[in-house]
């Protein structure tokens, strides 16, 4: 095949030298991800193709993997950061060569549920509005990403000058705990227990510490602990019986104003009421999976006046913020980097974040063969 047939050609919108085919990691059933090579996605004329740089892999999309949540074949990714490879005709926002992260999610803004705020439950917002090819799926595990017009119209913030890919792409985690933390609402010197520091929990820690919060965090894996620590928690091991006193003695007695929890290790809910004060609130985060089942004691939630309730995927209202965090440096998420894999090893990256290691933390693939994080 000659430079001319390999290359797609863009007449209208403005673009670089685009190839017709790419690299993906393609979902194909049974938990398995095979990287294959796929057409290069057309774009609208109101819409971006990005050229993905890093993606970070999040554990919803592992369940889905795991658990053949979703029928195959799908392209999953969506912590997506890259680069503007071309744009449709009527896009004026955003140019070729422009630095970019990208939601693959976003609210119409009118609907029953837009106007009380609850955008994940928007019939537009599940809709996805980022492909690499087959059903929408985020496609960050690709070279290449379509992003549809009504993301590109509110879903896309530009990477500053100097800031990573391997930052950049904490943008859409990031949103999706500070949704979590302006729905619990703390007080500073509240003590919140926080189960579980991978990834998402030490941003739970983090963004509750610049808050002033009392942060009691736990987690099996010592690497962890130590950076939780580091980033302002009293770190235990879930494993030590003492941990449930060590709630009680640093809230004077009464237990903790509020429970997150950031994994979904069986048992945990049980536990968040045993440590809880009457009256707290108990963020389900890691619940993401419907056949999950937890048992508790109705009394618990009734008598006691708790509140026990779910918080799912980013805010639109939060974006600008949520970027900001990330951009400016705020949080020291660069930090939570241990492993980058090229997409050819996608297979690797994703067995190291379901079996983390002793110290595994966050998983970016970068798909244009970049190895080292920067």
């Amino acid at each position: 095949m000659s430079v001319a047939e390999s290359v797609r050609t863009f007449t209208s919108p403005a673009s670089e030298r685009i190839p017709l085919e790419m690299q993906a990691a393609v979902y194909l059933g049974k938990g398995h991800v095979a990287v294959q090579t796929v057409a290069t996605p057309p774009i609208g004329r109101d819409e971006i193709l990005v050229r993905v740089e890093a993606c970070g892999v999040c554990h919803t999309d592992l369940k889905k993997i795991e658990y053949d949540l979703l029928a195959p074949p799908r392209i999953y990714g969506h912590e997506t950061a890259g680069v503007v490879a071309a744009v449709g005709e009527h896009v004026t926002k955003y140019a070729v060569g422009d630095k970019v992260i990208a939601f693959h999610h976003i609210p119409c803004g009118q609907c029953f549920y837009c106007e009380r705020r609850l955008y994940a439950q928007c019939p537009t917002y599940k809709k996805v509005g980022i492909t690499a090819g087959f059903e929408p799926a985020g496609g960050g595990f690709s070279q290449y990403v379509r992003v549809m017009n009504w993301i590109v119209e509110r879903g896309v913030e530009k990477i500053p000058a100097g800031v990573s890919f391997d930052q950049a792409c904490w943008v859409e985690p990031v949103n999706t705990c500070l949704k979590g933390v302006e729905q619990l609402t703390p007080r500073a010197d509240d003590v919140i227990a926080v189960l579980g520091q991978g990834p998402i929990g030490l941003i739970f820690t983090m963004l509750l510490r610049a808050r002033g919060v009392n942060v009691l965090a736990t987690d099996t894996i010592e690497f962890r602990r130590e950076l939780s620590s580091k980033f302002g928690a009293f770190a235990s091991d879930p494993r030590d019986t003492s941990f449930e006193n060590t709630v009680k003695t640093s809230s004077h007695g009464r237990g903790a104003d509020a429970v997150i929890l950031a994994t979904n290790v069986k048992g945990l809910v049980e536990q968040a009421l045993r440590i809880s004060r009457p009256g707290a609130k108990i963020l389900l985060f890691a619940q993401t999976s419907a056949t999950e089942r937890i048992e508790i004691s109705g009394a618990d939630v009734c008598v006691g006046e708790r509140v026990l309730f779910g918080s799912y995927s980013a805010d639109v209202d939060l974006q600008a913020e949520s970027a900001r965090l990330v951009f400016s440096g705020e949080l020291p998420l660069e930090s939570l980097v241990s492993d980058c894999v090229p997409l050819a090893e996608i297979q690797r990256g994703i067995a190291i974040a379901q079996r983390p290691g002793k110290r595994s933390l966050k998983v970016v693939v970068h798909p244009q063969e970049r190895i080292s994080c920067q």
